[in-house]
């Protein structure tokens, strides 16, 4: 592994990676603005990776802003609030940010525009509190990632609840081209971010902490170490260079250790956690406020003004757009996220999710129309640029040949979708695409096996519980026929007793 020496600090390259243009200028030169309040708020109860949230209001209620409406339905789960106050209008299937297209179940609120607060927890003498109780705020805050793919917070933070985490990394990252959620964050938001991190702290104890950005973000680099006084978090700036900003590439890059196949970073004693998911924690415990909103990036040259804002989960994409000076006419597609890892909006009517870091309205000739995909030509540059030392090519043959046993041999579910493979290829496959669909088919096949061998199980449970109980019958039975047996038998009769004969009278006593 090479290793490269920036600000007398030693940090690691990782294989592969590309360059793509950055296109960052366009919303990263304002200040985060605060996006109007919608008049009606379509809230998912599913925002996260795991179980949808299960609603703990009705129709025709009236909640206040910061109000829990949706419980955590199991371990792997997260809360929903309200995100202001208004009327419970509908509970049920709604507009939902996904790449089918298909509507998900959510509760909708209509604003009464008092956007009036609930009662809230503040805690700011936190550490006072035990690990369970910081632990029990940032769950029922209901904050899950805010940088990838929304896991949940808490249970991320006690995955091995019994290993020692040793390094805490802090992911400041923001590799995609066109996002500066995140640059604006930490440029604004640098004494909540380090607040947060020293809730983090607090919590898992850690023997060093690892602050990671990229050397693009000069204002919000200055900002964090400003903020960094009397604390001994190391702040490391490392080049810029997609996907730097994935989990176990950022890992890699801070500490030079690799997360096995497989395997998560608290297999190997490290946590990461995202720089806006460390706000997020700060506002929970310090200030007693859910998750209820998030900054997020709008930009594309379709929009007027592009720029950051702080805008309510919820809220339905169209309107921040309006806000952002969207011209219809010049928009082509609407991608949720960046153009290398986003996916295409169905509609302007899907709300803002707590992952929603970017809403990219591009043009046609800004993200052009990309050309028929032909047959593969073996050059290997996919392989070259995957950041997970895969074969991206020998994947994509067997994806074609659903030869599942070899994709998972090949290690496809270490593949990040970050797509370099498919921005070099010269055939224009689209790899990623074949990666996701194999991944879901595998998915598919492992949940019916399971489901069939829990089937089995049952079934073989079931006859065992059968054969007991008929073999009880039959011992029942069997006793019962002992016993009437028994009764029926004649019973012997007693010995006939004869008299005692008297003894014969003397002669004296005649």
């Amino acid at each position: 592994m090479t290793a490269l020496i920036d600000h007398a600090q030693q940090i690691w390259d990782i294989p592969g990676g590309i360059h793509p243009a950055e296109c960052k200028t366009l919303s990263n030169g304002s200040p985060i603005q605060q996006a109007p309040l919608p008049r009606q708020l379509i809230v998912p109860l599913n925002q996260h990776i795991g179980a949808a949230a299960e609603p703990c209001v009705a129709v025709g209620d009236r909640v206040l802003k910061g109000q829990l409406i949706a419980k955590a339905n199991g371990f792997v789960s997260v809360a929903v609030h309200a995100p202001t106050s208004g009327l419970v209008s509908f509970i049920g299937p709604q507009p939902y940010p996904h790449v089918s297209g298909l509507p998900a179940p959510a509760i909708v609120i209509d604003s009464d525009g008092q956007d009036e607060w609930g009662e809230l927890a503040p805690c700011p003498d936190y550490r006072q509190l035990d690990s369970e109780a910081l632990l029990a705020k940032i769950r029922d805050a209901g904050i899950n990632g805010l940088g990838g793919a929304g896991f949940p917070t808490a249970v991320k933070l006690k995955a091995r609840a019994a290993q020692k985490i040793h390094t805490l990394v802090i992911n400041g990252t923001e590799c995609e081209p066109y996002i500066t959620a995140d640059d604006l964050l930490m440029r604004e938001y640098a004494a909540e971010l380090v607040s947060g991190i020293d809730i983090l702290v607090q919590l898992i104890q850690p023997d060093e902490v690892l602050i990671g950005i990229e050397d693009n973000k000069p204002e919000a680099i200055a900002a964090v170490r400003a903020a960094l006084t009397e604390r001994s978090y190391t702040l490391k700036v490392f080049p810029t260079k997609y996907p730097s900003g994935g989990e176990k590439q950022l890992i890699q890059i801070l500490t030079g250790r690799e997360v096995p196949s497989g395997g998560l970073p608290a297999d190997i004693g490290i946590v990461c956690q995202n720089v806006g998911t460390c706000v997020a924690i700060h506002d929970a415990v310090v200030h007693g406020k859910p998750l209820i909103e998030r900054i997020t990036t709008l930009t594309g040259e379709a929009l007027a003004r592009p720029g950051n804002v702080r805008a309510l989960i919820g809220t339905p994409v169209g309107e921040l757009l309006a806000f952002a000076g969207l011209d219809e006419r010049k928009l082509n597609r609407l991608i949720m996220g960046g153009p290398m890892m986003g996916f295409t909006l169905p509609s302007l009517d899907v709300p803002l999710i707590k992952t929603s870091n970017c809403l990219l309205a591009s043009t046609r000739q800004e993200l052009p129309t990309p050309p028929p995909a032909m047959a593969c030509i073996r050059c290997g540059e996919c392989a070259e640029a995957c950041p997970a030392s895969l074969l991206p090519q020998q994947l994509h043959f067997f994806a074609l040949g659903q030869q599942h046993d070899q994709l998972k041999a090949h290690n496809l579910f270490d593949c990040i979708e970050c797509g370099a493979c498919a921005y070099v290829c010269p055939s224009s496959i689209p790899l990623v695409q074949y990666y996701r669909a194999a991944k879901a088919e595998i998915r598919e096949l492992e949940q019916k096996q399971q489901k069939a061998e829990h089937s089995k199980q049952r079934f073989e449970w079931r006859q065992e519980r059968l054969r007991r109980a008929e073999e009880q019958k039959e011992a029942e039975r069997i006793a019962r026929a002992e016993r009437a047996a028994k009764a029926k038998a004649p019973r012997p009769k007693p010995p006939l007793r004869l008299p005692r004969p008297r003894p014969p009278m003397s002669r004296s006593s005649a």
